[in-house]
Parts: structure tokens; C-alpha cells; sequence
């Protein structure tokens, strides 16, 4: 092949790959442009809403979030808004949230979250994976004060609250999803334990709480407060 060629091949791959990259470049100035316009729209929600990478770290709350908790986004950012879960729902919130990051899994869970002034509401976190062109990205979530729903609703007695709370955190994990109408199976799939253990967890339950049918588990979950009636 002459050199004349070769050099004409050479200058229509040089075009080429810079016409791809200037493609990509535009790909990417739009994806960043619609992120924006997205994270705009949710700083309008009146409901507070979250947005975390496939790391599980947070990236993005809304207006309605920072204002609840008297923090701005970078203190909130990553992990940071753990800090504002009360000591004794964070492991079991934290716990939850990993889990369905890992199982790439919508979740669901009410925990105790310090707002501006310092006092805790009970709060509902929703969260719902994200993917892009089939490739997982993350989650995107809302949080809502239910805090009037549980006086409402919650009319927990101490001797309930007593033996529910005798119980490790992972078994009240196991009361719950039963007492919500999920088979020992999906409990422990959703836990990310063998049905085995699940299994296990649900006997001690009934040993514990001295009863013998899941009925008696439910009435035991709504008495403490751990579920609507």
C-alpha cells in the first residue's frame, strides 16, 4: 500500500475518534444537565427525598430534608446522616439499609431521626433502586415524618414493650416482617439469613414471648408498638 494511503487511513481514524470523543463529551455535559434539572425538581418536593451511588453513600438530599434536620448536604453527605438516627434504632436502620443495597432491593423501615432543635420524630424511609441502560446506580428514597401516626395509632403497654425489647435486635427484626404477613422463607430472604436461622429465630421468638401461634406475635408487635394495628 502506498504511504499517500496510509497516511489518508491514519487522518480518517484521527477524525473518527475525535468525533467519538466529542460525542461522548456531549453525552456527558447532557447526562450531568438532566442530573441537575432531576435534583432541581426534587429540591421542590414537599416530601423529603434522598439519592446514594451503588457505594450506598448518600450524594444528594433535597430542601425539604436539609431543613428538617437543620444540616447542610455536605454534613448529611455519604454517612453522615446516620449520625442523626437515635443510638438505638441505628444499627438495625443501618443494617436494613446495607441489606438492600447489597440484594439491590426496595426497602422499607421507620426509625427515630433527630430534627433542627434537637428532639427525635419517628420517621418512614422508603428507598427503590435506580439503573441506567440496565447498569445499577444506586437508590433514590423518601422520607416522611409519621410521628402523628404512631400517637395515633401506637398505644404500646409497658409489659409488651418489656419482653419485645428482651429480644436481640435481629429477632425483633424477624418479628416484624412476620408480624407484617411475610412467611419465615421471606423473612430470611430479605434478612439475607438461611431459612434455617430465620427459622430458629422465629422459636425463640414464641419461647420469649411465651406464646405459641404467630397470631400471639402479631398482637405482641402492635402492643409494643413496632407495627399498625
Amino acid at each position: 500500500m502506498a504511504p499517500g494511503y496510509q497516511l489518508d487511513d491514519l487522518r480518517i481514524l484521527q477524525q473518527k475518534l475525535a468525533e467519538a470523543e466529542a460525542e461522548l463529551e456531549r453525552q456527558k455535559e447532557r447526562q450531568a444537565r438532566a442530573e441537575q434539572q432531576f435534583r432541581d425538581l426534587m429540591d421542590t418536593a414537599p416530601v423529603m427525598t434522598w439519592m446514594a451511588g451503588p457505594d450506598a453513600l448518600c450524594t444528594h438530599f433535597n430542601k425539604a430534608w436539609l431543613d428538617f434536620r437543620g444540616r447542610s448536604e455536605d454534613d448529611e453527605a455519604g454517612n453522615g446522616w446516620t449520625h442523626g438516627v437515635h443510638p438505638d434504632d441505628r444499627d438495625i436502620s443501618v443494617e436494613t439499609y446495607l441489606k438492600a443495597f447489597s440484594a439491590r432491593q426496595p426497602f422499607r423501615m421507620q426509625f427515630r431521626l433527630q430534627r433542627a432543635g434537637g428532639d427525635y420524630c419517628w420517621v418512614e424511609q422508603n428507598g427503590v433502586p435506580r439503573n441506567e441502560n440496565g447498569q445499577f446506580t444506586g437508590f433514590i428514597g423518601t422520607v416522611t415524618d409519621v410521628s402523628d401516626r404512631r400517637r395515633r395509632y401506637f398505644t404500646p403497654d409497658e409489659e409488651a414493650m418489656r419482653m419485645v425489647f428482651g429480644l436481640t435486635e435481629r429477632e425483633r427484626q424477624v418479628l416484624v416482617l412476620i408480624a407484617e404477613g411475610k412467611s419465615t422463607k421471606a423473612a430470611a430472604e430479605q434478612l439475607g439469613i438461611s431459612y434455617k436461622t430465620a427459622d430458629s429465630h422465629r422459636s425463640r421468638i414464641l419461647e420469649k414471648l411465651r406464646v405459641h401461634e404467630t397470631a400471639s406475635m402479631v398482637r405482641y408487635a402492635i402492643r409494643a408498638g413496632l407495627i399498625e394495628p
